[in-house]
C-alpha cells in the first residue's frame, strides 16, 4: 500500500529541488488514468477532490476510490481534498479517509483565515495526516479576480497555522485554457525567503510548462494543481469515442477509449515536474 500524506511527498520535493502535480479528478476514469501516468512515469501523484467532483460523488465514495488506487500503486498516492470550506466538511474528509485537507479560508481577512487554518491543521496532524491552507486568494477566469499574496503576511500565516503546505497567489487564475499567463517570479522569491513552508500554485494548467518547470526545481513550489487542461482531454477523447460510432451507446465501451488519451496527457503534465531530473 502506497497510501501517502502531503508531508510524505512534499517534504522530499522540497529538499531535492523538484514538484509533485495535485491532479484534480472528476470520477474513476480520469482518477484511473492518473495512478497509472504517475507509475510510468515513476513519481509520486495527488488525487484532489475539489468542490465539483464533490458535489458529483460523496465524500465517503471518493475517499474508497482513492485509497483502493493506492492500494495497488507502486508509487505513493495521496488522497487530498481540495478547497475545504467549513471544518464538518474536513472533518467528513478525514472519516472518509483522506490523508490530506486542503481548507480554504482565503476569502476571509487575515486573522480569521490563521485561526480556523490552524484548526484544521490541528484536527488534521491529531489524525497523522497532513494540511495545506491559502494565503492571497487566487481568482478564476471569468470570475473573481485574484488579491495576489503579501510575503509577510504569508510569513505570519505558515508561522501560526502550522500548515504542511500553503497555496499563493502570484498571477496563477483558476479554470484557465490557455498558457498565455505567467507567475510573478520576484513576489515568488520574497514569499520563500520568508518562510520553509512548501509553496503550492493552484490553476497550474495556466502556467507555461517552461515556467513550470523552471520553478519546480529552482524554487520552493514543490505542488503545482492540474485541473483544466486534463478535463479538456477528457473531453476530446471522450468526444472523439462518441463520434466514432455515433450509434454505439455502452457508457463504458466509450469511457474504456478515454483511458489511454488521459494516461498520455496526465504523463505530459508530470514530466515537466524535475523529479527525473533530480534522481528522485
Amino acid at each position: 500500500m502506497t497510501l501517502a500524506t502531503l508531508a510524505e511527498v512534499l517534504q522530499p520535493a522540497l529538499k531535492g529541488n523538484y514538484a509533485v502535480a495535485g491532479l484534480v479528478t472528476l470520477g474513476w476514469e480520469d482518477m484511473r488514468a492518473f495512478v497509472a501516468a504517475a507509475e510510468a512515469e515513476g513519481c509520486p501523484v495527488i488525487l484532489q477532490a475539489g468542490p465539483s467532483c464533490r458535489v458529483h460523488t460523496p465524500l465517503p465514495i471518493l475517499g474508497k476510490m482513492f485509497r483502493h488506487l493506492a492500494e495497488t500503486a507502486s508509487v505513493p498516492v495521496v488522497a487530498h481534498l481540495d478547497h475545504g470550506y467549513s471544518v464538518e466538511e474536513c472533518r467528513a474528509a478525514l472519516d472518509a479517509g483522506f490523508t490530506s485537507l486542503m481548507y480554504d479560508g482565503s476569502r476571509k481577512p487575515l486573522a480569521q483565515n490563521i485561526d480556523e487554518t490552524a484548526a484544521i491543521a490541528r484536527l488534521a496532524h491529531d489524525a497523522g495526516i497532513s494540511c495545506e491552507g491559502e494565503i492571497g486568494f487566487v481568482g478564476y477566469a471569468e470570475g473573481e479576480s485574484s488579491a495576489g499574496t503579501d510575503a509577510k503576511e504569508a510569513a505570519q500565516f505558515a508561522r501560526e497555522t502550522g500548515v504542511d503546505a500553503m497555496a499563493i497567489s502570484v498571477g496563477n487564475v483558476h479554470l484557465q485554457q490557455d498558457k498565455q499567463g505567467g507567475l510573478d517570479v520576484a513576489r515568488i522569491a520574497e514569499i520563500e525567503a520568508l518562510t520553509d513552508v512548501p509553496l503550492v500554485i493552484h490553476g497550474g494548467s495556466g502556467v507555461p510548462v517552461s515556467q513550470r518547470r523552471a520553478l519546480a526545481t529552482g524554487s520552493k513550489i514543490c505542488k503545482f494543481n492540474i485541473g483544466t487542461e486534463l478535463r479538456m482531454a477528457f473531453g476530446d477523447a471522450l468526444r472523439h469515442a462518441v463520434n466514432s460510432d455515433p450509434g454505439r451507446f455502452d457508457r463504458v465501451a466509450i469511457l474504456k477509449e478515454t483511458h489511454e488519451p488521459m494516461v498520455r496527457a496526465a504523463r505530459t503534465v508530470l514530466s515537466a515536474f524535475g523529479h527525473h531530473q533530480k534522481g528522485a
